[in-house]
């Protein structure tokens, strides 16, 4: 899709949002966001969020939802947290103690489920759940380590390096169990969230017969998750990765489409699938040599980035690309490359 004149929602029957970085950033409702999702519920198409994010409940998170004015039920919702918690439901006997590294919510969850959460090795646990928890601590991590040198399984709910915020990048859940695999000296048994594709197969079996697209904001959690999934994606520049990121991605973490933000669902202009075909650049030209790599040409930005990530992905040159023309140097800036 490069400016074609069809909507990309219309191709698909569910669209799954992540939510750090596409909807909201922590509190605050990214713009555009609350009018994007008002305008697929007005259009009666399915809707599910999905986020790695275990400190909170899916009830939980449509309230914040709602409190931004984006609307949300608590069914739509799939967190990494009832999602581990269901794991070990599955595989443990009912009652069975599980050590809980995480927030609250993340013990409601094993609560729910039949488990019964504890907080200390001492009292025995047959699995740990690490999810993420602003007040997890040495203590906590030092309990985990006492556990799972015991024998107990150890669950992650996923492996995010950094939460966005309004003050950039910081620590996430995967900080955290890279700690405790230092201290293990081994990686945990099974990680439940995003780039795994359990939380996006579980939302497009709901929309039998229909096509599934995934909207994230991470290359390394989102798309990798939409790809092992077996479904389309859309990446948006609204949260981590960013355009240099996006040409340096091994091709696991190659997205569909891209757009600045969600208006690409439904403006053909706002949004470009990657790589450009070869022939169909938009009127765009990447050159490359030993020297690096040069855009020269003329028309819209999104166009210019699939014709790079096409040079990108398959010559891959060293650096950022660099202008031949000011209207490579305008579309450079625009996409955040200006040197």
């Amino acid at each position: 899709m490069s400016g074609t004149g069809q909507r990309l929602v219309d191709d698909y029957a569910l669209v799954v949002f992540d939510l750090d970085g596409v909807i909201y950033l922590i509190d605050q409702p990214i713009p555009g966001a609350v009018e994007a999702v008002a305008r697929l519920h007005g259009e009666g198409r399915a809707v599910a969020y999905a986020t790695n994010n275990a400190s909170r409940r899916p009830g939980d998170v449509a309230d914040l939802l709602i409190g931004m004015g984006v609307q949300a039920r608590p069914e739509e919702v799939l967190t990494s947290a009832a999602a581990a918690a269901q794991l070990l439901s599955e595989r443990l006997p009912a009652g069975a103690p599980v050590l809980v590294v995480g927030a609250e919510a993340l013990r409601a969850e094993i609560s729910e489920v039949g488990l019964t959460p504890v907080t200390t090795a001492d009292d025995s646990p047959v699995a740990v759940i690490q999810g993420y928890g602003p007040q997890v601590g040495w203590a906590d991590l030092a309990e985990a380590a006492v556990a799972v040198r015991g024998g107990a399984a150890w669950i992650a709910t996923n492996t995010d390096r950094t939460l966005p915020s309004g003050r950039g990048p910081l620590p996430g859940n995967g900080a955290l169990v890279a700690a405790l695999a230092t201290a293990l000296g081994r990686d945990p048994d099974e990680i439940v969230g995003k780039p795994a594709p359990e939380l996006f197969a579980t939302a497009a079996r709901r929309v039998a017969g229909g096509r599934t697209l995934v909207v994230g904001d991470r290359l390394d959690t989102d798309i990798e998750g939409a790809n092992r999934a077996g479904l389309d994606s859309l990446l948006v520049l609204t949260g981590v990765s960013d355009v240099a990121e996006l040409f340096a991605a091994a091709p696991p973490h190659r997205p569909t489409f891209v757009s600045r933000d969600l208006t690409g669902l439904f403006d053909p202009t706002e949004v470009v699938r990657v790589p450009a075909p070869d022939g169909a650049t938009g009127g765009w030209h990447v050159l490359s040599g030993a020297d690096g790599w040069e855009l020269s040409g003329s028309g819209r930005p999104l166009d210019a980035l699939a014709a790079l990530c096409a040079a990108a992905w398959s010559r891959h040159p060293a650096g950022l690309p660099r202008s031949a023309s000011p209207e490579a140097a305008e579309a450079l800036e625009d996409l955040g490359l200006a040197s």
